[in-house]
């Protein structure tokens, strides 16, 4: 990690004239399939999103991202693209898009859209046409084809492993739909990163960089105000395609080449697998960052990358490549101040020195909802994007949902931009429980459950209680089964109840514009610096033209009475009363919470 300021010194200094909308913004997360069904075939669509749009205006969001929805197989929940220039009929049809873009637009919530550009569908026509046309094609060179090792090159061309488990590759002749008796000596693999169905993309071949750009460009003139892009930190694989596993062992071990030097892995980013943040990706970036500057409305491109160390990931939102990259940080620490605030001041020291906002987010569709990893003594599941399932230990729901709310409101609170995934504004935790024969996940298929995959995060949200499906679905059908048990969880029962946290999220977006938290300076707050399970910092504008903001957190299990001077606003507990001074008073607050408070 990078040396941390001093406790008097400033974790952030936010220039006043920084206030492109994504600098600040708070977007909110939509996964079609799980938002709301309006033709009542348990699947979320289009429509569906539309009609519920009155409710992202009503909670204050700047704007949403979409999970896929184009023309897809689905056998990765739509990540396995066939025609990225229409829409899966599950979903609707393009029509649907366009109202749907021009409602968010007319209500003033700009829409990001997701693209996947490090693979296709095994159904997309360029890997049909692959298939077909043989070793040595110009339609092969759109992928990732090579020979295999070993006699007769019955072994694959690495020892690349999936992301979903199992290997990376898969031989040609081991398809069901392999090409006939043409080509019955076609040895060659194909890589695949993530599930068979998606075909990893040849990023060094000039006609997929031009396929891009025209894909692009057909959504941007279609009104979206900009991008999310799947494996960001992918397409670009280190030159040779080595092997992996070897060096990872040799690292670990410290052993030594001939040559006397410490033997490392191959690639750009030592600390990373060579098929993953290669130099190469940036070009790219640089070169679609030029597309979106040719079109009104600061267009955007935001990077799912996984990438450590943080300084790597800074790489990504120079100033003539992305706008936005997730701060998975953030998101993977255990619930302990101190490891908290270390993270926030690395984040702000590497994106401050490339002009950048940092990031934050807590939960996506990939990981374990946060009031369910919170749920635990440690703070943290066992990993955040394994999953949890009937049979392994479960959150405590209560624990989840209070710190929940306490990290919520933090995240909200620091400068830069942050993503709500739906249902965070409801705290709803994971779908624990779901049994194996519901499970859709590849992930949870390829590992034999060994991993449970990601359909827990993915279940429905719960709009109406004590309704079939809780309002998701006219008929009371749902993809993926919902508890039973969650009522109380539901938009209806939330809008209105002033300790709820959908109104608690409604009153920290309103507070947030309200301070220009997202555009402020960052600083420890000396009273309180350094004690432990104590995360305080101080949010003020640098024009000076609003009071100064304490947002303190605490993750230990001893109540902290709040600094003489300063007076809370908001508070994730009931227990912390807003409006309650400090002094005499002794305001304190409690254990698992986070509160704003204003000086004076």
């Amino acid at each position: 990690m990078s040396p941390l300021p001093d406790a008097d010194q400033h974790l952030h200094l936010q220039a006043p004239e920084q206030t492109e909308w994504w600098r600040h913004a708070v977007i909110y997360q939509i996964y079609p399939r799980s938002f709301a069904d309006a033709d009542g075939d348990g699947m979320g669509d289009l429509p569906g999103i539309t009609s519920r749009l009155d409710h992202l205006a009503e909670l204050g969001v700047d704007a949403v991202w979409i999970s896929p929805f184009y023309r897809s197989p689905q056998k990765d929940a739509g990540y396995d693209v066939a025609d990225y220039r229409d829409i899966d009929p599950l979903f609707g049809t393009l029509e649907d898009a366009d109202a749907l873009i021009a409602e968010a637009h007319r209500l003033g919530i700009r829409v990001v859209v997701d693209l996947v550009p490090n693979h296709t569908s095994d159904q997309h026509g360029w890997f049909r046409a692959a298939l077909a046309a043989g070793p040595g094609s110009p339609e092969r060179d759109r992928y990732m084809f090579r020979e295999g090792k070993g006699p007769g090159g019955d072994q694959p061309p690495n020892d690349w492993e999936s992301i979903f488990g199992g290997a990376a590759w898969t031989r040609v002749r081991e398809r069901e739909d392999a090409p006939g008796s043409a080509w019955a000596e076609d040895g060659q693999w194909y890589l695949h990163l993530f599930d068979t169905s998606q075909p990893d993309l040849n990023w060094e071949n000039p006609e997929v960089r031009g396929e891009f750009d025209s894909i692009l460009r057909f959504w941007l003139d279609r009104g979206v105000d900009g991008f999310r892009v799947d494996v960001a930190h992918g397409m670009v694989k280190a030159e040779g395609l080595p092997d992996w596993s070897g060096h990872v062992e040799m690292v670990a071990g410290t052993e030594e080449t001939p040559g006397g030097d410490a033997a490392r892995p191959p690639g750009d980013n030592p600390g990373m697998p060579p098929y993953f943040d290669q130099d190469g990706v940036h070009e790219i970036y640089r070169h679609w960052r030029t597309i979106l500057d040719e079109y009104e409305g600061q267009r955007i491109l935001v990077a799912e990358a996984w990438v450590d160390p943080l300084e790597r990931l800074a790489r990504y939102v120079r100033s003539d490549e992305m706008h936005q990259a997730f701060n998975f940080a953030f998101l993977t620490q255990p619930w302990e101040a101190s490891a908290l605030r270390a993270t926030i001041a690395e984040s702000y020291a590497v994106n401050d020195s490339v002009d950048a906002p940092t990031t934050w987010v807590l939960s996506n569709h990939d990981v374990v909802r946060h009031a369910s990893r919170l749920g635990f003594a440690e703070g943290a599941a066992s990993g955040p994007n394994k999953g949890i399932g009937p049979q392994d230990p479960q959150p405590d729901r209560e624990l989840g949902l209070r710190r929940a709310r306490a990290a919520s409101l933090l995240m909200l609170g620091l400068p830069g931009s942050a993503y709500l995934y739906q249902g965070d504004e409801l705290a709803l935790p994971e779908h624990t429980t779901l049994p194996a024969e519901s499970r859709e996940d590849p992930t949870f298929h390829r590992t034999g459950g060994e991993e449970r995959g990601r359909d827990g995060c993915r279940v429905p949200i719960p709009w109406e209680a004590g309704t079939p499906a809780y309002g998701f679905s006219p008929t009371g059908e749902s993809w993926l089964p919902q508890p039973d048990d969650w009522d109380a969880y539901a938009v209806s029962s939330q809008r209105g109840d002033a300790g709820s946290t959908l109104e608690l999220h409604r009153q920290a977006l309103r507070l947030r514009r309200e301070y220009g938290l997202g555009t402020a300076s960052l600083a420890d707050e000396p009273q309180l610096a350094g004690a432990g399970g104590v995360l305080a910092l101080v949010s003020s504008d640098p024009a000076g033209e609003r009071p100064d903001v304490l947002l303190l957190t605490i993750t230990g299990t001893e109540p902290v009475e709040l600094p003489a001077g300063w007076s809370v606003v908001l508070s994730s507990a009931a227990d912390a009363a807003a409006g309650s001074s400090s002094g005499t008073d002794g305001v304190v607050v409690p254990a698992d919470t986070t509160v704003w408070a204003v000086r004076g």
